[in-house]
């Protein structure tokens, strides 16, 4: 059996922080955090003295990188992405579909399955997120309006029925939508609201049928107004409903996601990159499904303008979101693998680092930028 050490100066944990501990690990598994150093002959081992450990980040909406996409539906795609997020210390991801026609959809989450079966090289994939086609026409952003269409039954039986799609994001003021919830409650799949018009008594009643979750908060929903505080209001006068945020500084202004900091606090928040194939490339012309997305100073439109995903890096979304509230560093692993991994039920497995989870943690520099990442017991970066 393969044992695995990591000496740890600083643990940072989503609820505590440790000193001069040693992560043991055996096949993958965490098997105790020892109260002191530990030199095991037998073991890999890992000296992080000088750097900060912590669980590895867990992003639950991902398009693609490095000019590949979830949509591509070929196991290199999935395994450039998640080579590329392992380099910024992401150790599990859920590869995030996008509105498209349904062989489209079958074909890439055929590949989901596959390549969680086959394994890929860095971060592990968790299962697929489908975000579309039951969304709104009026909040469409990036997605391709014409293939938007209300749920139906016998299309999306067949993506739950592969066991591997762990979220859905849905519109649930339109008709036939509704009946959605019921259907993927009963399949494990967690269900959230995005791209989105609905008022805020429709969706507070979409919560209360079971919604547990907001994609991209303030983007691609009916946004807050004083007399009809909309989708974005509903979200935040929830308590149970986790807000998922790119905190790029450009989706959202540093101040708003101070507010949504406040309001929900870090166990009800969870950072995602929502990043598509031209992160990690810089400034040039891109895909994004059917449409040409142009990337300028980091920010990718569509022709029209829309804001068509980010490139965004989740260790960059760290430090932003650490700048724009002032949280400490144990809110911020909430916020960047806890509450994620818990938003897809997953959070007996992943985002902590305690006996029982899955050793997947990163390491830190003082200025917290990625030294290394180690994803089931396994070294996938190092720098």
């Amino acid at each position: 059996m393969a044992v695995f050490t990591v000496q740890c100066g600083t643990l940072v944990l989503p609820d505590e922080t440790l000193h001069d501990v040693t992560i043991v690990s055996r096949d993958g598994v965490i098997e105790r955090i020892a109260s002191e150093t530990l030199t095991l002959s037998s073991a890999t081992q890992v000296d992080a003295h000088d750097r900060i450990v912590m669980p590895g980040f867990v992003d639950i909406h991902v398009h693609g990188a490095m000019r590949h996409d979830t949509m591509d539906a070929t196991p290199e795609a999935l395994r450039v992405m998640s080579t590329f997020f392992a380099s910024h210390g992401v150790t599990s991801f859920v590869p995030t579909t996008m509105t498209a026609r349904r062989e489209d959809i079958d074909a890439a989450i055929d590949n989901v399955k596959t390549m969680m079966a086959s394994g890929v090289p860095g971060a592990s994939i968790l299962g697929a997120h489908i975000e579309g086609p039951y969304l709104s026409v009026k909040q469409c952003g990036a997605q391709f309006p014409d293939l938007i269409r209300p749920a139906n039954r016998d299309e999306y039986s067949h993506w739950f029925d592969s066991g591997i799609v762990r979220l859905i994001t849905i519109a649930p003021e339109v008709d036939d939508n509704d009946s959605l919830i019921d259907d993927a409650l009963q399949a494990h799949v967690a269900v959230a609201i995005g791209h989105s018009d609905a008022n805020y008594s429709t969706a507070m009643r979409a919560f209360e049928r079971g919604i547990t979750q907001a994609t991209h908060m303030f983007n691609g929903m009916r946004g807050l107004h004083h007399r009809e505080p909309g989708t974005a209001g509903a979200v935040m006068s929830n308590n149970e409903v986790v807000a998922q945020l790119i905190a790029d500084n450009i989706h959202v202004h540093p101040a708003a996601m101070d507010i949504l900091y406040r309001i929900k606090r870090a166990g009800h928040v969870a950072l995602i990159t929502d990043a598509i194939e031209a992160v990690g490339l810089g400034d040039g012309d891109y895909r994004l499904g059917p449409q040409s997305i142009t990337v300028r100073d980091g920010q990718a439109r569509t022709a029209s303008g829309s804001l068509a995903g980010s490139t965004l890096t989740m260790d960059q979304a760290l430090r932003n979101i650490m700048a724009a509230t002032k949280c400490n560093l144990n809110e911020a692993v909430m916020m960047s693998s806890f509450t994620p991994a818990r938003s897809i039920a997953m959070g007996n497995r992943k985002g902590n680092l305690r006996p029982g989870y899955d050793a997947d943690l990163v390491i830190l520099d003082a200025n917290l930028h990625v030294q290394a990442t180690i994803a089931g017991g396994r070294v996938v970066y190092t720098r």
